[in-house]
């Protein structure tokens, strides 16, 4: 019998459902880069999503097939050329790719599967005790997901199957992934891709890293934190490996909060699952009629890392140069962005999704919500991190802040997080001239902060 695996999410041989389900078949590999599901890829996960592919057809002896073209119309080219019998693949969850499944399905005259290869529990069979979804993450992955839900699957052994090639040649290069753009060299250099790296980069965070994970996952400068995302991402690790990998080691606070982040990816999945207008609108419709200004120019400002505030500007600065960006300085980031500059949720989130390497549609817009308070247990509004106080507490030695502001090498550290306060004598010693070399702030903390929370107030009045 011959059947095609459907490559997607799922760039693993081990752990990989629907790759077993065609265990006993001769099987066809493909991957297909649909023009509609490229149009929303950013380029650092076209770079991430080309080096993937090409390890993957390295553990395949080459004999993946790469297609460009309208998904539908390409699996029945191939069924009818190949002989097709059966096809297998692993559900993404999403509204969009529902969809295409739901479409392809209606067109298919031969036998198919799918399995869900990339989350720990079904966002369908997650609901609360009268039948509606969650909103709140603790009752969701406490009772929902840990006490109610059904045991994770343990994952499945390398699956020992015949492949064959295509009739017709194909090449990694056809599908043009790769930017041109001389910024990827420093994020390849950066980063090793593929199924084999992110074993290994868990088993690393497992023997080095896990340990001080609840309190040493907050400062950016330390390796405790597993950086596995964009490795879930592209389904190079599947969370049932890293779930059952991790429990292996026992129980304790650090075990149990990592394997609730993994709880907060689930969630993020949930939710646009059973809410899937808040991909483009706020989840809590009270912030429709907020007043965002949406200033053009305080936004490329952001976006470049020149706000003036270093610890923004260093999480910014570490985004473009390696397509990554630690979790703790992402809030920072995002609550400025939100709050401070009056700029909706949206923005910061198409920026991301454009150069962030990890760049997943569920976590992206469920964590853009969060940080802007119009998402599912979200931070309040008025929560508005400050950015001087967050980079003194998190960066205190300023060892993160200084390697991506390497200006800002010899400030000493009671001026690093405010220079602007710096007395002359002390800018001139360190190097700095405000406006030359790092900028003057673009907006004033304190008035910010006071016209984020007035904007705040008019829509609470509407209510």
């Amino acid at each position: 019998m011959k059947s095609i695996h459907w490559f997607r999410n799922d760039l693993r041989l081990a752990d990989n459902p629907a790759l077993s389900a065609a265990s006993g078949n001769d099987v066809l590999p493909i991957f297909i880069q649909d023009p509609k599901d490229s149009e929303n890829m950013g380029q650092a996960s076209k770079l991430w999503l080309h080096h993937s592919l090409n390890k993957l057809n390295e553990s395949l002896d080459g004999k993946l097939q790469f297609i460009h073209g309208d998904t539908i119309d390409e699996i029945r080219k191939l069924i009818n050329s190949e002989k097709i019998d059966a096809i297998y693949w692993n559900k993404i969850f999403e509204p969009e790719q529902e969809l295409k499944d739901r479409d392809l399905i209606n067109s298919l005259h031969v036998d198919y599967q799918i399995f869900n290869g990339s989350l720990l529990w079904k966002p369908e069979s997650i609901l609360k005790d009268d039948g509606t979804p969650y909103k709140v993450f603790t009752p969701f992955y406490r009772k929902g997901c840990v006490k109610f839900g059904e045991t994770p699957r343990e994952p499945l052994p390398k699956a020992k199957l015949n492949f064959f090639h295509a009739n017709k040649k194909s090449s990694l290069d056809e599908l043009n992934l790769l930017p041109l753009h001389p910024w990827k060299n420093k994020i390849e250099s950066k980063w090793d891709m593929g199924e084999e790296s992110a074993m290994k980069r868990l088993d690393d965070f497992l023997e080095s890293g896990i340990q001080n994970y609840k309190e040493g996952r907050n400062y950016p400068s330390k390796r405790f934190v597993s950086r596995l995302s964009p490795h879930l991402h592209f389904g190079e690790i599947s969370p049932n490996q890293i779930w059952f990998k991790t429990r292996a080691m026992g129980d304790d606070k650090n075990i149990d909060h990592f394997c609730s982040e993994l709880g907060w990816r689930e969630f993020s999945h949930y939710l646009i699952h059973h809410f899937s207008f808040m991909l483009e609108e706020n989840l809590n419709s009270n912030f429709d009629a907020f007043p965002w200004e949406n200033n053009t120019q305080l936004i490329e400002s952001w976006k470049r890392g020149e706000t003036g505030y270093p610890i923004v500007d260093a999480g910014m600065k570490e985004l473009w140069e390696t397509g990554y960006m630690h979790n703790r300085v992402r809030m920072i980031v995002g609550s400025f962005l939100v709050k401070n500059l009056l700029t909706h949720w949206s923005y910061g989130r198409d920026w991301f999704n454009d150069c962030l390497v990890d760049a997943d549609l569920a976590n992206n817009t469920a964590s853009w919500q969060w940080v802007a308070g119009t998402g599912a247990d979200a931070a309040p509004y008025f929560r508005i991190f400050n950015p001087v106080k967050q980079g003194q507490d998190f960066d205190k030695d300023g060892e993160y802040t200084k390697k991506y502001l390497p200006q800002l090498s010899n400030m000493p550290d009671k001026y690093l997080f405010n220079p602007w306060e710096a007395p002359r004598e002390i800018l001139d010693d360190a190097g700095i001239k405000l406006g030359e070399n790092y900028p003057h702030p673009i907006v004033e903390l304190k008035s910010s902060r006071e016209n984020a929370l007035a904007s705040f107030a008019q829509i609470k009045k509407k209510k």
